[in-house]
């Protein structure tokens, strides 16, 4: 047993001296292998060391000359900066010297205006003593000794100015009111408000009257119109100073004739209901021009008036047609000189809006409408065109000058306005007294249907420069004192006639 635990113990030291020559060598291959990694290792670093040590040489290199050029530019720049400093130096010194210059040249300018005042002033006291005049007195003298040369040049050249300002501008205003007048082709004759009605029959005109006049006389309470009931068969009269008032009465008349009953209370209700078809109607025409016209953004107020320019007339002419014919004018002229499109229009529809309120409001009808106008909140271009449609304003806008000159071009057109005879001959005869109320005129003459006045003055007393000044005064006093359409022509005429006769 002995024997077999020891060949047990050999067995086991033998494994274990195997085992540990076996580790010994794979010790020693391991580490023969180590080596030679390491020495590869090494052989890499170095490389990559030399690498970057040329690369480190290479980078410091390209710093060094780039630092060397940045060196160079800022030399240059510090140079070319010197350079610039050293000019302005070089030109404030110059200046300096200048502004010496000057105030020296200031001091001998100032130092001669002294002395030529002084030289000027005894001057002028010599030839004061020695003319024996002050000198407002050779002033005066003078300018009437100059008048009296130029005088005959002065008035070749005013005349002749004057002939080329009228052949041009007239030649072109012509060309655009002839354009605005041939494409704008409304009627030209005008509707009148109607004042007298109707009746189917007699009888209806006793029923109007009612039992002892109680029918008429409560249509005249609730229209405040007065009906006239002559002795014309089938007619009666409406009469009133306010032309809606008569529309009223005259629809609440149409309306009772064809509903048949005719009494106190049912003329009451047939009234307030005419009341409101007019007032609808009244708003309606207002809208409709507007519309008509392109003109939008108009205050209801002045909508309202404007329809009512429907039921008024002036000279015969219907004043809502006149104003909307003007907007179509003016709307044309203002396109073709440039001026405002919309506040001429505008101005041109409401330019007549004053017409539209009673006579207990007092004022002129274009001062009326300008206060409306703005009243309303609209602009003040449109107010000053509308209040200077009429010639005691003056006119300082483009868009106001138009609306004045188609108001005038649409009152001129024939057939336009009803004048009778009397009115005519009165304007004729006014126009004469108006020329012959100036000093120097020997006959005046109204012609050409009152469009021209010709005066002629005696030459001895009125010169031709005279006679210049007296056509515009006369023109000047007709426009102020008289209202008449379109233009009127002043004409004067000088003529100086040397008579002999050979015996």
């Amino acid at each position: 047993m002995i024997e077999g635990i020891i060949a047990a113990v050999i067995g086991v030291l033998a494994g274990v001296g195997g085992t540990v020559v076996y580790d010994r060598q794979r010790k020693v291959g391991g580490k023969h292998k180590a080596d030679q990694a390491i020495a590869e290792a090494k052989t890499k670093a170095s490389d990559i060391v030399l690498k970057a040590k040329d690369e480190a040489l290479k980078l410091a290199e390209d710093a060094k000359k780039e630092e060397n050029d940045r060196r160079k530019a800022w030399d240059k720049t510090e140079n070319r900066l010197a350079e610039r400093e050293t000019n302005l130096d070089k030109k404030l010194d110059e200046l300096d010297k200048r502004a010496e210059s000057l105030r020296a040249q200031e001091d001998e300018v100032e130092d001669l205006k002294n002395e030529i005042r002084d030289i000027r002033t005894r001057q002028q006291e010599k030839l004061e003593k020695i003319a024996g005049l002050k000198k407002k007195e050779a002033a005066e003298k003078l300018l009437e000794m100059t008048e009296r040369d130029i005088k005959q040049d002065l008035t070749g050249l005013v005349s002749k100015l004057q002939n080329d300002a009228k052949e041009n501008a007239e030649e072109q205003a012509q060309l655009i009111l002839v354009s605005a007048m041939e494409r704008m082709s409304s009627e030209v004759t005008a509707e009148r408000t109607v004042t007298a009605i109707k009746l189917t029959d007699d009888e209806m005109k006793g029923r109007i009257i009612g039992k002892e006049g109680r029918n008429i006389q409560a249509l005249q309470r609730a229209t405040g119109v007065d009906i006239l009931v002559d002795d014309t068969p089938g007619m009666i009269i409406l009469s009133s100073f306010d032309p809606l008032r008569r529309q009223v009465a005259r629809l609440s008349l149409e309306m009772l004739m064809k509903d048949g009953r005719i009494h106190p209370g049912r003329i009451e209700e047939v009234v307030a209901k005419a009341e409101k078809e007019i007032e609808k109607e009244v708003m309606r025409a207002g809208e409709d021009a507007a519309r008509e016209v392109g003109v939008i953004g108009i205050p209801k107020e002045m909508l309202h008036l404007l329809g009512e320019l429907k039921f008024r007339t002036s000279y015969g002419q219907n004043v809502l047609l006149h104003s909307t014919e003007m907007a179509h004018m003016a709307g044309i002229i203002a396109e073709e000189i440039g001026a405002d499109v919309r506040i001429t229009k505008t101005a041109t529809l409401l330019h007549d809006v004053g017409k539209a309120v009673t006579h207990k409001v007092e004022g002129k009808h274009h001062h009326i409408g300008a206060e409306l106008a703005r009243k309303y909140g609209m602009s003040d271009a449109i107010v000053h065109a509308i209040e200077a449609h009429h010639d005691d304003v003056e006119a300082t806008t483009v868009e106001a000058l138009v609306v004045r000159v188609c108001d005038a071009l649409s009152a001129a057109r024939p057939g336009a306005r009803n004048i009778s005879a009397e009115n005519f001959a009165e304007r004729m005869r006014e126009l004469e007294n108006v020329a012959n109320s100036f000093k120097g005129i020997e006959k005046s003459y109204a012609i050409s249907a009152g469009r021209e006045v010709r005066v002629i003055v005696r030459p001895e007393n009125v010169d031709d420069l005279s006679a210049l000044k007296l056509a515009r005064d006369i023109a000047n006093k007709i426009e102020s004192t008289m209202q008449y359409p379109g233009t009127i022509k002043v004409n004067v005429i000088r003529e100086t006639r040397a008579v002999e006769f050979a015996k």
